[in-house]
């Protein structure tokens, strides 16, 4: 496979994944993606941020999240995101520090 099928492929499979988390199952919440896979979609967002500064294009945190989410996080935290309970908060503590805190870019 040549590297330009290659990119449109990945490029694919990410906006099918953005399509699945963004209109398909708006109700798995991110505290429950993040403690559950170590990822959610701000770290997508994050990532989108991240590979733009990599090719020298600023970015802010919450561009890289209206990227990835279509819409400005204010937006979709008031639409779907609920409360989450104490156990969940704490089991994202340790989540984010053994998969955000702990990692470099």
């Amino acid at each position: 496979m040549d590297d330009q099928t290659r990119l449109e492929l990945e490029a694919a499979a990410f906006r099918r994944l953005q399509k699945h988390l963004m209109e398909d199952r708006t109700d798995v919440q991110n505290i429950d993606m993040m403690n559950l896979a170590g990822f959610c979609r701000n770290c997508l967002g994050r990532w989108y941020q991240e590979a733009a500064a990599e090719r020298g294009i600023e970015m802010s945190k919450d561009e890289g999240r209206e990227a990835f989410y279509g819409m400005p996080y204010a937006d979709w935290k008031a639409n779907y995101q609920t409360d989450s309970t104490p156990e969940q908060q704490s089991a994202f503590k340790e989540s984010f520090a053994k998969n955000v805190e702990n990692q470099t870019p």
